[in-house]
C-alpha cells in the first residue's frame, strides 16, 4: 500500500511513520524535511526506557512519491531485542530526533496514534532439554528449540556452560541423539558433549549450569555439582590399568570400567561435520594416489560421462552451486546436460546460455511444456553422448572427485550399476546425515532406495531397460532401480564406499521432510509392489508411518517343513515356557520341534521330558556329553529330514502366531537365502539383535544393540529387513541344503561362541544371501541358559574361541570388510562411530 501522507499536526520539520510490527522486527519511515538527503535518526523506546535507535536509509519509493522529496532512502528496520518477546505487555514508541512522538499505523483497528502503543511478543522459541550429567570425563545433554510458529522441534541450538558462575564453554547442541528424537520426535542432531580438560578435572565439588542461546534459558536438570574426577581416581586408574595387565580373567569388566572413567574423544554421527572436512581432503588424496597408480592412458582413454540434471524452477543460488560443482570435477571428460523442464525461466536461460558459451561440455535442453521429472531425465537420455550416464539433481552438489572416483573404482571390473555414499549439507554448510550404504543389498532395496545418490548407469543398460516412468513420480529413481535389478545380476551393482555426493537440505526440499509429498510414498508403494509382481512374487507391500520406506510381506503358496531344535539342561521353567509359546502362538502346521536334552539331572527337567513328548509335534533327543553347542545342534540335524532347521536358544519366546511364516516367506523369497534371522529384543523392549557386523576388530557385535524397538535405526536399517554378513543362532531359520554345504557348526573349534558367525561366513562365501528379517520379532533373555562369556569360568575358552575367528578368517576378503557395513564405522562399537579419517 501508499504511505500515507502526514497530518496536519505533523507539518512540521520532521515527518513518518511506525507502520509494521513483524515478529520482533519494527518498520516504518522518517524524512527530516529541513535536510530531506541527511537520513534521520529515530529513538527505540520501549516501557519508557530508550533501548535503540535506527537511522532511516532504506528505499521506501511509495514515501518519496507521496511527500515529493528527492531521496527514496526513507526507511527503517530495527528488531526489538530478544528479551521483550516474554508474553507480557509492553509499550513501544519511536521519537525523532526534536523527541517528539512517531505516529504509529500499528494498532488493532487501523487508527493513527501519536503516542506510544501496547503490544505483546510471544517467545519466538521455548526449549525442551535434559543435561545428562558427567561421565567418561565429559558433560552430556540434549536440547531442542520449539519453534512456537510452526511447532517445529529444532536441534543445533547453543548452550552457554557456566562453572561455578564463571562463563567456561559455549558448545553446539549438534551431535546426533536418535534416543532423544525417538523419544519426543524434532531433529535428532540435538546432543552435546563436553570433554573436562584435564586442568579443570580437580579436586572438589564443582557447580556447573547450563543455559540455552538465545534467551539465556536454563536447561532441565541445571545446574549439577560434581567433583569432575579428582586427583585419586585418575591414580587409581592407573592402578586398574595394571590389574588387567596382571589378571586375564577379569579383562573384560576392567576395560569398562576404565572405559567409563577415561575421557575418550571419538568422532559420532554427531561429529560429522568435523569429520567430514578432514575426510573429504584424505579422499582427494586417495583419489590423487590411485591417479597415478593407474597412470596417464586411463585418463586418455577414460570413458564419457553423461551428466543429466533436469530442472525446473530452480533456486538460482543453489542451480549455479550445483552446476559449478560438475564443472570442478576432476575427470575432464564429462559433458553436462541441464533440461530446463518447461520453467520458462530467463535467469535459469541467460546463466545457462552464459555456461554453454564458456563451456562447450555443456548443453542446454528446453521443453515448452512441463513434462515432470521422468520425462525431463528421459529427454536427457535420449540426447546422451558418453557410455556412463550420472543422474544429478538441480539443487544438489558433486564432490569433485566423485566421477573420478566412480570410475576409478570401475577400473579392471565390468560393473552396470555403480554408487557411492552422500551425505547432506544444509543452508549454513554443514554437512550432516550422511548415508554410509552396504554393498548391493537387493532385500534392503525393497524397502526403500537406499542407492540413491550418485548413481552412475551404463548408457547401453539404461536404454535397455527403458524409460523412467512418469507414473511413478515421485518414486521414479526407486523404480528404475528396482527394473534394473530385472536385468543386471548382483555382481552388475558396484558400491563405491565413499561420500561423492551431497544432497541439498533446504526447508521445501525431499532432503528435509517428506511430510509434503505423500504422493512419492504412494509411488513408492505401487514401484515396490509392481516390481514384485513382474518378478513372481507374491507380497503385500505397505508403507511405514507414511515415509519412503516399506514393509514387504511373503506370501508362501506351500509350507516346507522345518524343525526347530531348542538345546536345554535342566532351567525347566525357561524351556517350558519356550516350548509352550511356540505350540500356542505358531500359525503354521508343518514343522515339529527337536528339544536336545543335555544332561539335565533335574527330577523336574526329566519328568518335563516325559511329559511333552507325548505331543506329537515334539521329539526329545537325549545326549549326555559335556556342553557343546555346535555338536548339540549338529547331532539334532542330522537326525532331521526337513527343508529348513529353526536354530532356537531355551531363552526365546515368541508371540506373533505369524512369527514362523514371516521367515519361511523371507526364506522362500530366494532360492539363494540361506539363512534369515530376527528382531530380538530384552526384556525390558530394547534391541539386542538385528544382525551381526563381523569384522578383525571385535570378531562380530551387534548393531543398534540398547536401542528401543520402534526405533528406526541407522538408515532404517533397525525396521527394514536387509541383508547381512551373519544372524545370531538364538534364533535362526536354516535352509537345510545350506547349513549341509557349509559343512554345520564347527564342533571343534567353535563350541560355544561364534559358531553361528562361522558358520554364515560359510555359507556366504558359497554363494547363499544371509537375510535380517525385522518382522519377525521376539524377547531374548540373552545367555539366560548358560551365561555370558565374560564369566571368569568361561574367559579362556573365550578368548580361544576369537583367536581361531581372527586365524581362520583373517585373509578373507568378506572378513576384512564386512559387505553390509561402511568401511567408515568402527567396528568395536554397537553404534556407528566413525573411524578417524587417515
Amino acid at each position: 500500500m501508499k504511505a500515507p501522507l502526514p497530518t496536519s499536526r505533523q507539518i512540521t520539520q520532521f515527518i513518518g511513520y511506525f507502520d509494521r510490527l513483524e515478529g520482533l522486527e519494527v518498520r516504518g519511515w522518517a524524512c527530516n524535511l529541513a535536510a530531506p538527503r541527511v537520513p534521520a535518526t529515530l529513538h527505540v523506546i520501549i516501557d519508557g526506557q530508550e533501548v535503540g535507535s535506527v537511522i532511516c536509509d532504506q528505499p521506501r519509493s511509495d514515501v518519496q512519491e507521496n511527500i515529493g522529496v528527492m531521496t527514496p532512502n526513507l526507511g527503517f528496520s530495527f528488531v526489538l531485542p530478544d528479551s521483550f518477546a516474554d508474553g507480557r505487555e509492553h509499550r513501544i514508541g519511536l521519537r525523532f530526533p526534536n523527541r517528539s512522538v512517531v505516529p504509529c499505523l500499528v494498532t488493532e483497528d487501523g487508527t493513527i496514534k501519536e503516542e506510544d502503543v501496547k503490544i505483546v511478543l510471544q517467545p519466538r522459541f521455548n526449549y525442551e532439554s535434559c543435561v545428562d550429567g558427567f561421565s567418561r570425563g565429559a558433560l552430556r545433554g540434549w536440547v531442542q528449540r520449539i519453534n512456537a510458529a510452526n511447532g517445529n522441534r529444532e536441534g543445533q541450538c547453543e548452550v552457554a556452560v557456566f562453572i561455578d558462575g564463571a562463563p567456561f564453554a559455549r558448545i553446539r547442541a549438534d551431535r546426533f541423539r536418535g534416543d532423544v528424537a525417538s523419544a519426543v520426535g524434532g531433529e535428532a542432531n540435538c546432543g552435546f558433549e563436553l570433554v573436562i580438560p584435564k586442568h579443570r578435572r580437580q579436586t572438589g565439588a564443582r557447580t556447573i549450569s547450563f543455559f540455552a542461546v538465545p534467551g539465556d534459558v536454563e536447561l532441565m536438570g541445571s545446574p549439577i555439582n560434581t567433583s569432575l574426577v579428582d586427583n585419586r581416581l585418575e591414580e587409581h586408574l592407573l592402578g586398574v590399568s595394571e590389574t588387567i595387565a596382571r589378571l586375564h580373567r577379569e579383562i573384560s569388566s576392567l576395560r569398562a570400567t576404565v572405559n567409563n572413567l577415561l575421557p575418550e574423544q571419538r568422532f559420532n554421527l554427531g561429529d560429522y561435520d568435523n569429520w567430514a572436512r578432514r575426510y573429504f581432503n584424505v579422499l582427494r588424496a586417495r583419489v590423487a594416489e590411485r591417479r597415478q597408480q593407474l597412470g596417464a592412458g586411463f585418463v586418455a582413454k577414460g570413458p564419457l560421462v553423461s551428466v543429466i540434471c533436469p530442472t525446473y524452477k530452480p533456486d538460482m543460488t543453489d542451480f549455479i552451486a550445483a552446476v559449478e560443482s560438475v564443472m570442478a570435477q576432476t575427470w575432464s571428460n564429462w559433458e553436462l546436460i541441464v533440461v530446463d523442464d518447461g520453467g520458462k525461466s530467463l535467469e535459469v536461460a541467460a546463466r545457462m546460455a552464459e555456461y554453454c558459451r564458456n563451456d562447450p561440455r555443456i548443453k542446454l535442453i528446453r521443453l515448452k511444456k512441463n513434462l515432470g521429472i521422468s520425462g525431463a531425465t528421459n529427454e536427457g537420455v535420449k540426447a546422451a553422448k558418453g557410455s556412463w550416464v550420472a543422474f544429478f539433481d538441480h539443487d544438489d552438489a558433486m564432490v569433485d572427485v566423485a566421477l573420478e572416483a566412480m570410475l576409478q573404482a570401475a577400473s579392471g571390473l565390468d560393473p552396470q550399476v555403480i554408487y557411492s555414499d552422500e551425505d547432506k549439507i544444509d543452508q549454513a554448510g554443514y554437512f550432516l546425515e550422511p548415508n554410509f550404504k552396504p554393498d548391493f543389498d537387493y532385500r534392503y532395496l525393497l524397502g526403500c532406495n537406499y542407492i540413491c545418490h550418485l548413481t552412475m548407469v551404463r548408457t547401453d543398460v539404461l536404454r535397455q531397460v527403458g524409460d523412467l516412468n512418469a507414473s511413478y513420480d515421485g518414486a521414479q529413481d526407486h523404480d528404475l532401480m528396482l527394473r534394473l535389478t530385472e536385468i543386471v545380476p548382483r555382481e552388475g551393482f558396484l558400491h563405491v564406499p565413499e561420500v561423492l555426493y551431497h544432497w541439498r537440505k533446504t526447508p521445501n526440499s525431499t532432503a528435509m521432510t517428506i511430510a509434503n509429498k505423500q504422493y512419492a510414498v504412494n509411488a513408492g508403494v505401487r514401484a515396490v509392489a509392481d516390481h514384485l509382481r513382474r518378478v513372481g512374487h507374491e507380497a503385500r507391500v505397505e508403507a511405514i508411518n507414511d515415509l519412503t520406506i516399506y514393509n514387504v510381506w511373503w506370501g508362501i503358496s506351500r509350507e516346507p517343513t522345518v524343525s526347530i531344535i531348542i538345546p536345554f539342561r535342566n532351567q525347566t521353567a525357561l524351556t517350558r515356557e519356550c516350548v509352550s509359546r511356540i505350540l500356542e502362538h505358531t500359525d503354521y502346521k508343518a514343522y515339529d520341534i527337536i528339544l536336545v536334552d543335555n544332561w539335565s539331572t533335574d527330577e523336574d527337567a526329566l519328568a518335563f521330558c516325559k511329559e511333552i513328548s507325548r505331543n506329537k509335534r515334539v521329539q526329545v533327543l537325549s545326549i549326555r556329553e559335556e556342553f557343546n553347542f555346535s555338536r548339540l545342534n549338529n547331532l539334532a540335524a542330522a537326525t532331521c529330514s526337513s527343508e529348513f532347521f529353526f536354530f532356537m536358544n531355551n531363552d526365546l519366546f515368541v508371540e506373533d502366531p505369524k512369527w514362523l511364516k514371516t521367515i519361511v516367506g523371507e526364506a522362500l523369497a530366494g532360492e539363494d537365502i540361506g539363512a534369515v534371522g530376527g528382531k530380538f529384543l530384552y526384556p525390558n523392549g530394547a534391541i539386542q539383535h538385528v544382525g551381526v557386523v563381523v569384522g578383525p576388530d571385535g570378531v562380530a557385535s551387534h548393531a543398534h544393540r540398547g536401542l528401543q524397538a520402534h526405533d528406526y535405526g541407522y538408515i532404517s536399517r533397525a525396521i527394514l529387513s536387509h541383508e547381512v554378513t551373519a544372524v545370531t543362532a538364538a534364533g535362526m531359520l536354516v535352509r537345510a541344503e545350506a547349513f549341509r554345504e557349509a559343512g554345520g557348526f564347527d564342533e571343534i573349534n567353535l563350541k560355544v561362541a561364534y559358531n553361528d558367525v562361522d558358520l554364515c561366513l560359510k555359507m556366504r562365501e558359497a554363494g547363499w544371501r544371509i537375510v535380517q528379517c525385522n518382522n519377525f520379532v521376539a524377547v531374548h533373555h540373552e545367555s539366560v541358559s548358560r551365561g555370558s562369556d565374560d564369566r571368569p569360568e568361561h574367559e579362556a575358552r573365550f578368548f580361544a574361541e576369537t583367536q581361531h575367528m581372527h586365524q581362520y578368517w583373517g585373509d578373507h576378503a568378506i572378513y576384512q570388510r564386512d559387505p553390509a557395513y561402511s568401511p567408515h564405522f568402527m567396528l568395536d562399537q554397537s553404534y556407528y562411530d566413525l573411524v578417524t579419517p587417515e
